[in-house]
């Protein structure tokens, strides 16, 4: 399966995860990544195209802080899958260590490594100013230079550096590659679907996170498109929080948690480990109007329900946006019985969606 644009001939439509690596009342980070890991090993077997780790940090209830060390677990206990970053917050990187990061990790899984790359700094303003004292990082301003410089980094040629002096050194993220990762930029917002197009590189709209201003992004993305050595027409995918279960009681029910730690980020309130589904359920009975309404807006941008329903809104979601290929981010939660180390919702979220499309090629 791969990520084209749509033609006159319906392709299947691909599936894909992305993992922000969620962490519940009294799970561990170990648990939490040991149920990651378990997750992606699963995804592999059902044919999945790709498994991608979200950078985000200081977050009590996210694990996905490190996506490089997270993806090279991900490669060691993969087969086929494609593994990478959904995304790299590159403003708290230095660009050659990115490189060097990615250029390893292509070694290790050859053929396999996505990096995508995005602009904001996933994080609150406190712990970006820690970032910045604490290491070196990227200046955002020169963001679209640092993505030139990432690329031929990373490529078997490694990148030239020209002194004023007009001496050159050269320059290799790592010093005998014979591929390179695959380069995304990420966003939701106009600019960074501008700068793909201009760059020739495949690009993602972050509909998991903020859905508003999709359809423009994609149609500035297409439409300024430039054929590169990278790529020769545009290449794109969609992201949805989805939840698939037997019956839609028990999907609205995993959805939970996950909403109200939404609601409390929008509301500004301090984040709090995910909810089991029995402390989310108890907590949402006094909800007042107000939080029921926002909850209501957020859960109308998800996919739940039983896997026939899910299954039928995803496809109708790529028509809409012509694409083959749409990443899911499984945001089921747990039962308050169910293991510390492992994550049997987001185990059947994947499971039903890869019967249901027709995905499955083991089981």
């Amino acid at each position: 399966m791969t990520t084209t644009e749509t033609s006159t001939t319906a392709a299947p439509l691909a599936l894909s995860v992305l993992d922000l690596v969620p962490v519940r009342t009294g799970q561990s980070s170990g648990q939490a990544i040991a149920a990651s890991m378990a997750l992606a090993q699963r995804a592999d077997a059902l044919g999945y195209t790709r498994y991608w780790f979200a950078e985000h940090h200081n977050m009590p209830s996210v694990a996905s802080t490190t996506p490089p060390v997270l993806v090279a677990a991900a490669s060691a206990r993969t087969q086929r899958i494609r593994v990478g970053s959904g995304g790299v917050m590159l403003p708290n990187h230095s660009p050659l260590v990115v490189a060097e990061q990615f250029a390893a990790l292509e070694a290790l899984a050859p053929g396999r490594v996505d990096l995508g790359i995005g602009r904001a700094p996933g994080s609150d303003p406190v712990i970006t100013q820690l970032l910045r004292m604490s290491g070196t990082t990227s200046d955002v301003e020169r963001f679209p230079g640092h993505i030139s410089d990432i690329l031929s980094l990373v490529s078997p040629e490694g990148a030239t550096v020209r002194f004023s002096t007009g001496g050159e050194y050269g320059v290799h993220a790592t010093p005998a590659a014979i591929g390179a990762p695959e380069v995304w930029l990420l966003g939701s917002s106009d600019y960074s679907a501008q700068l793909a197009a201009h760059l020739g590189l495949p690009y993602v709209f972050a509909n998991h996170f903020s859905g508003d201003g999709l359809e423009r992004a994609l149609e500035l993305y297409r439409t300024g498109f430039v054929a590169s050595e990278y790529l020769d027409a545009p290449k794109t995918f969609l992201t949805v929080n989805t939840v698939a279960a037997p019956t839609e009681e028990e999907a609205l029910a995993r959805a939970l948690p996950q909403l109200r730690a939404m609601v409390r980020l929008r509301t500004n309130q301090p984040s709090i480990p995910l909810e089991t589904i029995e402390q989310a359920q108890a907590a949402h009975a006094g909800a007042d109007a107000a939080t029921d309404e926002l909850h209501a807006r957020m859960r109308a941008r998800w996919l739940v329900g039983d896997a026939a329903h899910v299954a039928t809104e995803l496809r109708a979601f790529a028509a809409r946006s012509g694409v083959d290929e749409v990443m899911v981010s499984p945001v089921s939660g747990s039962f308050a019985h169910e293991a510390l180390d492992a994550a049997p919702g987001r185990v059947q979220t994947l499971e039903l969606l890869a019967a249901e499309i027709g995905a499955a090629v083991a089981g």
